[in-house]
């Protein structure tokens, strides 16, 4: 009698489990974007097909704002998260093991580590010292607070990049006398730019939609899309928060389809 290998996907009940699953997670997600299309102003019966609600959120002021700041934040925080993640993995890679090498592994993702809403006090308490002693309240602690909480998210995709790559160009370079600076330039950097870009998509996506930070380190007037929804629902569930919502959904699932390809790009 053949032998046939284990596989879970053989066990009884495997394939209702996995329906129940997928259905548990997905059949929310599909009623709220098909209830952004809904005509009437409830959200639980449907009263016809219209694009009023992206119309009425295309129009607020105060969505335009909030995502306008949400975009600038995202941005910038993708952006110095991807460069220090990028030294970072140079860094821990390009070397030979050595001592307190798990101690920096263990701090580069300690965001990933310790629950969000611990580093989120913290950011809060230290922040709040910096205020009272500069007097400074712009968007910087925001950018500062997502790009910390982003880093290791970006440097996951760049350090896997890395490890993959074959040192043989590298090598080569070295051997025809290029100086680091212009192996790294040359040689280097085109071969990881899947895995930065892949490591700043990521970034960007975990900034856009963060809440628990955001609403901890904020000021006054520094609303991001995510904390807009979040207030709205306290008062009111419209179809415009569905609308919102949908566009955002969209957003991050585009950027993690390409996140996605990225990595998944032989080298």
């Amino acid at each position: 009698m053949a032998r046939r290998d284990f596989s879970v996907s053989r066990l009884p009940g495997f394939a209702g489990t996995a329906i129940a699953v997928f259905v548990a997670l997905y059949a929310p997600i599909a009623m709220l974007v098909v209830y952004s299309f809904n005509a009437g102003d409830s959200i639980a019966i449907w009263e016809g097909t219209s694009l009023r609600w992206y119309a009425r959120a295309w129009e607020n002021n105060q969505v335009t704002d909030a995502t306008v700041r949400s975009l600038i934040i995202a941005g910038s925080a993708a952006f110095m998260a991807t460069v220090a993640a990028t030294m970072a993995a140079l860094a821990t890679t390009r070397k030979k093991p050595f001592r307190g090498q798990t101690a920096i592994y263990v701090a580069i993702n300690q965001p990933l580590m310790v629950p969000e809403i611990v580093t989120a006090v913290a950011l809060l308490i230290f922040f709040a010292a910096v205020k009272v002693t500069t007097g400074y309240q712009g968007l910087g602690y925001l950018i500062l607070a997502h790009t910390a909480f982003c880093i290791p998210f970006a440097y996951l995709p760049i350090r896997a990049r890395l490890e993959g790559m074959d040192l043989t160009l590298e090598t080569a370079a070295a051997d025809l006398y290029a100086t680091r600076w212009r192996t790294f330039r040359r040689v280097t950097l085109p071969l990881m730019a899947p895995g930065i870009i892949a490591g700043a998509m990521l970034a960007f996506v975990i900034s856009l939609d963060d809440v628990v930070i955001t609403v901890f380190v904020k000021s006054a007037g520094q609303d991001t899309l995510p904390t807009y929804l979040l207030a709205q629902i306290r008062r009111q569930v419209t179809g415009e928060v569905n609308a919102i919502s949908t566009v955002l959904l969209c957003l991050t699932v585009l950027l993690l389809t390409a996140f996605f390809l990225l990595t998944g790009k032989k080298s």
